[in-house]
């Protein structure tokens, strides 16, 4: 008989289930602090977007691009994180954000621009 309301661990020692249930807390913390982060990550992007717009300058920077990519595949080396992942994690970060500095730019152009306090 189990009395465990996690699924998958029906028939593991309580001991087992309570360590499992102590780790997955703290993946559930780590997920949303990397959630919050990627906010703030966000919200300052979107206002470099807006200074670009405003001055006419590209949406991409490929030499900023490449120098923060060989960055974070430091970090990630430092910290034993496979560098390949996380250059696949930034590319995709940064596609999102230039997809939204293109965005910028083209309602800049056109007059659309939201309010500095609505973005």
């Amino acid at each position: 008989m189990t009395t465990s309301n996690t699924p998958g661990t029906g028939d593991a020692d309580p001991a087992v289930r309570e360590e499992l249930a102590r780790l997955r807390d703290s993946i559930d913390n780590i997920d949303a602090a990397v959630v919050h982060m990627l906010a703030e990550r966000f919200k300052a992007t979107q206002q470099v977007g807006h200074l670009k717009a405003r001055h006419q300058l590209p949406p991409a920077d490929q030499a900023r691009e490449a120098r923060q990519i060989a960055r974070l595949r430091t970090l990630a080396e430092n910290a034993k994180l496979d560098p390949a992942f996380a250059e696949k994690f930034l590319n995709f970060i940064i596609a999102e954000v230039i997809r939204h500095h293109e965005r910028i730019a083209e309602d800049t152009v056109n007059g659309t621009e939201p309010t500095p306090s609505a973005t």
